[in-house]
């Protein structure tokens, strides 16, 4: 599933984000971020090694503004963990793989 992260939109959200029996991280992202495109090969990698733990979608907030203003995101890359209906964690800014695998600790395992 490399290089093939699932979309979400607004519409879609609640359905795959919200329901998910498992922690969700939402990449919330615009085409036009530099650090966006920074973070989403670390993310892939997260999403190929730990898929069975996290689910990982993107979320392009040109094209879906709703769900981005409903959660407040005032700047991208944000990531946001949703765990039962409920952000638990929210990560702003783009970081290496490994920093991002430490903030995912106790959502994943250590490999």
């Amino acid at each position: 599933m490399a290089g093939t992260l699932k979309h979400v939109t607004d519409a879609d959200f609640d359905e795959v984000v919200l329901k998910s029996g498992k922690p969700v991280l939402v990449d919330f992202w615009a085409e036009w971020c530099g650090p966006c495109r920074q973070i989403a090969p670390s993310l892939e990698a997260i999403a190929a090694e730990h898929g069975d733990e996290i689910e990982i979608v993107k979320l392009n907030i040109d094209q879906n503004p709703a769900t981005a203003a409903k959660y407040g995101v005032m700047s991208i890359p944000t990531l946001n963990v949703y765990q039962g209906g409920e952000v638990v964690k929210t990560i702003v800014g783009a970081k290496p793989k490994a920093a991002l695998v430490r903030d995912l600790d106790g959502f994943i395992s250590a490999k």
